[in-house]
């Protein structure tokens, strides 16, 4: 597979009359918008405003992120979410850089996040650098949980569909290539390099924690390979109400850092041999056969190492360290990238499981650590969703200052696994 990522940087968004790119600028018709999700079932009111960096602006409670973008010559929604199946990854894909979607919309008692435009929460996520154009959702009272939540995922979608036809005829800035051709091909060609997977775990656990890959629920699958390329270009679709901190959001999906950086590698000093999607199940016996299922498909595929990220922490560590020690066993060395839930003071134990073969590990930060988030001007959404949030309790929210404090558990991509997210390592 070939995959072009045509990148337009976008340097401003407005409302206008037009939607429309221009001189680097994001015009947006908000009421045409508006019209273009009504038929989302459920939804009674929908209300589109921009946050941009730097301003005092606090978006909650957030669901997901999602990049615009507009495929060449082929479907622009999300196969099997948003519109028919078909296998993605091939071709040209227009990138609307610099911007995202963000979706805002209370569901009672389920995980979400902050994103704070300036200040000390800016520093923790990465969509305070992004020009958000944040689409807040009001649904029927009486429909389930998971019909809220089903809305607010398909309104964020087709928001980032919508604004990415207004790529089609803009010229890119840039341009990147991301290619690997078929097992036999590669490995014929780099013969002499060490063979790499991704082992990719994402959350399957239910209750609106979940996954979809081409709009399968990854809960109902085996650990399955998929093309990097297939990932890059939309295939994966976040579903899930995990803490916000490492919850991959639909960007980061479409963004995905291991994946770019073993592609930088890719024919230099590795093979990149493609990824495998592991479901993260809550049953005692699905976590043994995800983690024998993966491991037995990283023997057929050859592999000399596999990188592996986790998404989420406390059970999904028993799945991480046994995919580790399964490898390990085999002969294959393992890499994991994971966060630590460390405590407030950061000397706790910082995961839920270990095993001594599992010992290369790059950590992403601790999901624990405490933020002091100022007074905002602006608030989008619902300020009082904080106390529901985890890493946020009842008191948290200063209701006189306007300040919060709070674990990095609530802001959203703070301690991202695939390392989307800013924080980094000092040595001492």
């Amino acid at each position: 597979m070939k995959l072009e990522y045509q990148n337009c940087l976008i340097e401003d968004v407005k409302f206008s009359d037009t939607t429309k790119v221009e001189n680097k600028t994001l015009f947006i018709n908000k009421d045409e918008l508006i019209d273009f999700l009504k038929d989302v079932d459920f939804v009674t009111e929908i209300s589109i405003d921009l946050a941009k960096p730097g301003e005092k602006t606090r978006i909650i409670p957030v669901k997901d992120c999602i990049e615009p973008r507009f495929r060449v010559g082929r479907t622009n929604k999300f196969p099997g979410v948003t519109g028919e199946i078909e296998q993605l990854g091939d071709g040209i894909t227009k990138i609307m850089k610099n911007v995202a979607v963000v979706t805002v919309g209370d569901v009672v008692g389920f995980q979400e996040g902050i994103i704070d435009m300036w200040g000390e929460g800016a520093d923790y996520t990465p969509f305070s650098k992004t020009l958000n154009v944040v689409v807040d959702i009001k649904v029927q009272k009486d429909i389930e949980p998971h019909e809220h939540e089903t809305c607010a995922r398909l309104v964020g979608l087709k928001s980032a569909e919508y604004l990415g036809y207004a790529l089609e005829n803009v010229e890119c800035d840039n341009s990147e290539i991301f290619e690997i051709q078929d097992i036999k091909t590669e490995a014929e060609r780099l013969k002499d390099l060490p063979r790499v997977v991704y082992a990719q775990m994402m959350i399957a656990q239910g209750l609106l924690h979940d996954v979809y890959i081409y709009g399968v629920d990854v809960k109902k699958i085996l650990p399955t390979l998929l093309h990097p390329n297939e990932e890059l270009d939309g295939a994966v679709v976040s579903g899930n109400c995990v803490a916000a901190c490492d919850k991959i959001t639909t960007y980061q999906h479409q963004n995905n850092s291991v994946i770019k950086e073993l592609y930088k590698e890719h024919g230099k000093t590795i093979n990149f041999v493609g990824e495998i999607m592991v479901p993260e199940l809550t049953t005692l016996d699905g976590k043994f056969r995800t983690c024998d299922y993966t491991v037995k498909l990283c023997k057929m595929l050859a592999a000399d190492g596999v990188v592996i990220s986790e998404e989420g922490y406390g059970n999904p560590d028993s799945d991480l360290v046994m995919i580790s020690s399964g490898l390990e066993k085999a002969g294959i060395k393992s890499v994991l990238i994971t966060d630590e839930c460390a405590g407030w003071a950061g000397d706790s134990q910082p995961l839920a499981d270990a095993k001594k073969e599992a010992c290369a590990v790059v950590s992403t930060g601790n999901v624990s650590h405490l933020v002091h988030l100022d007074k905002p001007d602006k608030i989008i959404g619902n300020v009082e969703a904080i106390k529901n949030l985890a890493g946020g309790w009842d008191g948290c929210l200063d209701e006189e200052k306007g300040t919060i404090v709070c674990e990095l558990n609530a802001v959203t991509g703070s301690t991202s696994e695939i390392g989307f997210h800013n924080l980094t390592v000092k040595l001492y």
